[in-house]
């Protein structure tokens, strides 16, 4: 089938931090006349070039970057619904320019918000370059947020009471995002599942049990004509190259930065507009893991030997933090962002694994196929570029219930004897027949022999009970 020349083309660039997502972003508008937009939650903050990663002004070879250091450090973190309002804006300039617009960056649940139409209730759990960024950090614009797990079950039950019953009341993370959409939408997290579904056709929107988590979407609505780049490079030499990474932001002056965020914080201390350290900046990977170290530094007591091992246990805490978040952002892409994709050509990922061949590996294939893409010529199959393409671009397997697909179904269900509670039927299935289930029943059975002697009666299923049955029962 002919394909249409891109109508409002745009490149996306993705992948797990340090893998040169930036040196494409470069080559690429260098070569197709583009400007590259920040898509890095830390990287929105001024200063602070080390801790927050940003491609030095030489790097950047002239080519203009949009949502890099543009606010302030007592700012909170932007949420998705901002993002993606600026970034709209400015993709539109740089049309109106006759550019072409390519997005790069880390937080990918501000690329999939931005890719995708229908993409409204995305959950930041894995987001900013630099981690540790959770769902209760990156909403506390919105002060019912921090309050209390009960006091937010309670208010849950209240505005949105069908997802009220379908979390468990302990489940502070869920609670809080189904309280969010409704706070951030006006509508319950039902009707805006239900209202994507039926922008999708009723068949490309399911929310399951991970909707929380924004891991239920299958194929949405593509805002633009989009390509994707995936840069990956092999889990092991990845490891090493973030390992020395870190090593070379601490001979770049990280600790300088680090003294200057603490001397900003005590500046705002002392005008009466202390800093909230549990998130934005606060929380960026490079800062919080020398807390200990800065301060036994500044207290002046600790001996050389102590200090090298704070400065050492530091260091080691970075590249551990940095670690994961690679992982995390890997685990976003085959996990949800894949499963979001339409089944056409529009993304490749590409193997920067020898950094001596990522102009042959990685910046060649990419030009190649932004080429086609733009000329609208016939493309290759994605897992034909590579024996990592053909592994990395098979989405992990999500489960599916049908059964979460109806808020009718949704019925919760608690054993007493695991104090465990399911509002999926088929999850409830699987918990009974856990070897967890059957060892505390039988625990619990040998108790009540020795308490009453004598037979007992039951089976295995005891300590199921079903709480309430349908989406209506309050």
């Amino acid at each position: 089938m002919t394909r249409k020349l891109p109508r409002e083309p745009l490149i996306a660039i993705i992948g797990a931090t340090g893998t040169g997502k930036s040196q494409l972003a470069v080559e690429l508008a260098t070569r197709f006349n583009g400007e590259i937009i920040n898509g890095d939650a830390m990287q929105l903050y001024a200063g602070l070039p080390i801790i927050t990663n940003k491609t030095a002004i030489e790097e950047q070879k002239g080519i203009p970057h949009h949502l890099l250091g543009c606010i302030g450090l007592q700012e909170p973190t932007w949420v998705v619904g901002i993002f993606v309002n600026r970034a709209l804006k400015v993709i539109d300039e740089i049309r109106r320019r006759g550019k072409l617009p390519i997005l790069v960056g880390g937080t990918h649940f501000y690329t999939q918000s931005l890719l995708f139409r229908d993409s409204l209730v995305e959950n930041p759990a894995d987001s900013g370059e630099h981690a540790g960024m959770e769902l209760g950090e990156e909403c506390m614009d919105l002060p019912i947020l921090q309050q209390p797990t009960e006091i937010l079950y309670a208010e849950l039950q209240k505005v949105d009471p069908v997802m009220a019953e379908r979390w468990h009341p302990r489940d502070r993370r869920k609670i809080q995002r189904s309280l969010e959409i409704y706070i951030r939408t006006g509508h319950t997290a039902a009707e805006v599942y239900a209202q994507q579904r039926k922008l999708a056709g009723n068949e490309a929107v399911t929310p399951t049990m991970d909707d929380a988590d924004g891991a239920g979407q299958k194929e949405q609505s593509m805002r633009f004509d989009t390509l994707v780049f995936w840069v990956h490079v092999e889990k092991s030499v990845l490891r090493e190259r973030l390992d020395a990474r870190v090593d070379k932001m601490l001979e770049a002056g990280l600790l300088e930065e680090v003294r200057t965020l603490d001397a900003y914080a005590d500046g705002e201390a002392a005008a009466g507009r202390p800093v909230d350290k549990t998130r934005g900046i606060w929380v960026s990977i490079g800062y919080k893991e020398f807390k200990e170290y800065m301060h036994a530094l500044q207290n002046g007591e600790a001996s050389e030997k102590d200090l090298e091992y704070w400065k050492h246990n530091a260091s080691s805490k970075t590249k551990d933090s940095t670690r994961q978040y690679a992982k995390r952002q890997i685990r976003w892409i085959r996990s949800k962002l894949i499963n979001s994709l339409p089944t056409s050509k529009i993304l490749y990922l590409l193997d920067g694994t020898d950094v001596s061949t990522f102009d042959s590996a990685v910046v060649g294939p990419a030009v190649e196929l932004t080429s086609s893409f733009l000329a609208a010529e016939p493309m290759p199959e994605p897992s034909s570029l590579s024996s990592a393409a053909a592994e990395m671009l098979q989405p992990a397997r999500l489960h599916y219930d049908d059964s979460a697909a109806s808020p009718e179904k949704w019925t919760r269900q608690h054993c007493e004897v695991c104090d465990v509670t399911c509002v999926v039927e088929s999850q409830w299935g699987q918990h009974m027949g856990s070897k967890a289930h059957k060892k505390a029943v039988s625990k619990r059975r040998q108790r009540d022999r020795e308490a009453y002697p004598g037979p007992v009666v039951g089976d295995e299923s005891v300590g199921g009970g079903q709480e309430s049955g349908g989406a209506n029962v309050t």
